[in-house]
């Protein structure tokens, strides 16, 4: 990807068994290489690192058996994490090597989750492919199935129409209002400040209840389809659209809600407590940023203007929000407070892109709620043969690519996803380096990754 003019290349070559490593000059590519090897078998001689990644080979090792990173000396212990956790979050297992109470070492394997949804993408599409890419990570359900949409309309050579996208924009920054929203209140939780932390828990469901009030599903599930599941009465690319009431009810809830999490937020700023313990905390540098490859808001936090809106735009959108960018000008480089401070600026922004989107929908909607269509019925358009299509969108938590390989039929012979946590968990373990091990639970919500998205 050349961000600097917004477009794509591929390339290919011929591998049998084994090729020289690229991890030793460029990081960002160690996991993608230990993917090739446990997946093919393709071997990348020199790569430092060859662990599993999802233990998804029945005749591999077990999840979670694997030559763990170890220091050594006396005084060194270590902590082992997981994998099962309090609460409900999903399994993952996170090893810790200390000096006293200092991290020198944090190793995290994941894949206890591997669900084989690749496998199941492979052959004909149909509604079920469309089901499974809503739950690649459930709370990216409309970045993961936007992108799932634009590759099979490129394989179909059809298209959203223009009031398509503008729905779909919408549906995407609903779900990244709800997300960041949640993530302050989560942060403000793990420093003890309790005000944020209720009232944002209130104000992530009223952002939730938005998509609902729209497509009946809090997470967006079912609200949008590729173009070719056409219907007369309804944009090409949903299968709900909003009407003129509804657009006033919406304009009304997020003005609302963006003003009750201004207000929320800013307690955090207020308080000296919370922003003595997020500054400083969990430091990622520019130049680890740059070698790991990191996306989205830890990305953004560390200095790196990434965001596929404005590098990889869509068709038939209005500019996106400006990119929330941290410096050392504004807060110590790549900290908690600056993943904080993202989240925050983008929620404002996000909010105002809404209403704008909103207000042009509003332009062409129907008069009535009795004028609405109901949710078209399922088709399936044949798929280029011999073709291959990739598709970027910018979730809450990063760049979602998602690509497609067709074979002679038209059929889908491969389908890979790259959630942006597949990018960013490394980002965690090296944040924690030289912080004390009591402050993993705020590194960690300032990351807040997927494990499922990873396992897939």
């Amino acid at each position: 990807a050349r961000d600097t003019d917004a477009t794509l290349h591929i390339a290919s070559v011929q591998v049998e068994s084994h090729y020289p490593s690229f991890t030793p000059s460029f990081p960002a590519l160690h996991l993608f290489e230990r993917v090739l090897h446990e997946e093919h078998g393709i071997l990348p001689q020199g790569h430092p690192w060859l662990k599993p990644v999802r233990f998804s080979r029945a005749d591999g090792p077990p999840v979670g058996i694997t030559d763990f990173y170890r220091i050594a000396g006396t005084e060194v212990h270590e902590v082992a994490v997981g994998p099962i956790h309090a609460g409900v979050i999903e399994c993952g297992h996170f090893r810790f090597q200390c000096l006293g109470e200092v991290v020198m070492h944090l190793e995290i394997s994941l894949g206890y989750h591997h669900r084989g949804i690749l496998q199941h993408c492979t052959g004909t599409p149909s509604t079920r492919t469309l089901a499974l890419m809503e739950t690649v990570a459930g709370d990216s359900t409309i970045a993961h199935t936007w992108a799932h949409c634009t590759l099979m309309e490129a394989l179909s050579e059809t298209q959203a129409s223009p009031r398509g996208q503008l729905l779909r924009a919408l549906a995407l920054e609903l779900e990244r209002l709800a997300n960041h929203t949640g993530d302050l209140g989560a942060l403000a939780g793990d420093t003890g400040f309790l005000s944020t932390l209720a009232f944002c828990g209130r104000l992530r469901g009223d952002w939730l209840n938005l998509s609902a009030l729209v497509c009946g599903s809090r997470f967006g599930r079912g609200w949008l389809c590729p173009g070719y599941f056409g219907s007369p009465s309804l944009p090409n690319g949903v299968r709900f659209d909003i009407d003129s009431h509804m657009a006033r009810t919406l304009l009304d809830r997020i003005r609302k809600t963006a003003r009750d999490v201004k207000g929320a937020v800013q307690l955090l700023w207020d308080s000296p407590s919370v922003m003595a313990r997020m500054t400083g905390t969990g430091r990622v540098s520019t130049a680890q940023a740059t070698a790991l490859g990191l996306v989205g808001v830890p990305a953004r936090a560390s200095g790196l203007a990434r965001d596929v809106r404005h590098t990889h735009p869509l068709s038939d959108l209005p500019n996106p929000p400006p990119i929330q960018l941290m410096n050392a000008a504004h807060c110590q480089n790549g900290d908690v407070l600056a993943r904080a401070m993202v989240r925050s600026n983008e929620t404002e922004v996000s909010a105002a892109f809404c209403t704008h989107l909103v207000e042009m929908l509003a332009d062409g909607a129907n008069s009535s709620p009795e004028d609405m269509p109901p949710p078209p019925a399922p088709t399936q358009k044949s798929l280029a043969p011999n073709s291959i299509a990739l598709a970027l969108t910018e979730s809450w938590r990063g760049e979602v690519c998602h690509i497609a390989i067709t074979n002679d039929s038209g059929s889908l012979a491969g389908y890979e996803i790259i959630d942006p946590s597949f990018h960013n968990w490394m980002g965690l373990a090296i944040a924690l380096r030289q912080q004390d091990i009591s402050d993993f639970p705020l590194c960690n919500k300032s990351f807040n990754l997927s494990y499922c998205g990873h396992d897939l």
